[in-house]
């Protein structure tokens, strides 16, 4: 079992960026693929961003692509999720999962493993 915790969330301006941090506990986070979706109010939980236990492998929504970037360091055990040029759309929870195996990364119900959330609010 993995417990995940976010970190990073904030207000920031239209076209700013803020980096979030997914911090995992436990001694197996090198063995999990990992995913961060967001949810706005009143909206359903969508995928952003997924990358594979060694990382050579990254996956993003098309919304995202060119201004978000996923990375992780398993010997921090912590995923990260740099989003640059956000958009006052993007205002929403952003949770980070863990997979203990995925076959199709954007599909919430692969996810075992899922944090508390942070919050992201855009301004305009």
């Amino acid at each position: 079992q993995v417990q995940l915790v976010e970190s990073g969330g904030g207000l920031v301006q239209a076209g700013g960026s803020l980096r979030l941090s997914c911090r995992a506990s436990g001694r197996t986070f090198s063995s999990y693929d990992m995913g961060w979706f967001r949810q706005a109010p009143g909206k359903e939980r969508e995928f952003v961003a997924a990358i594979s236990r060694g990382g050579g492998s990254v996956y993003y929504a098309d919304s995202v692509k060119g201004r978000f970037t996923v990375s992780r360091d398993n010997a921090r055990n912590t995923v990260y999720l740099q989003m640059n040029s956000l958009k006052p759309g993007e205002t929403a929870v952003y949770y980070c999962a863990a997979a203990t195996r995925w076959t199709i990364p954007g599909v919430r119900y692969e996810y075992d493993y899922w944090g508390q959330g942070t919050q992201v609010t855009v301004s305009s």
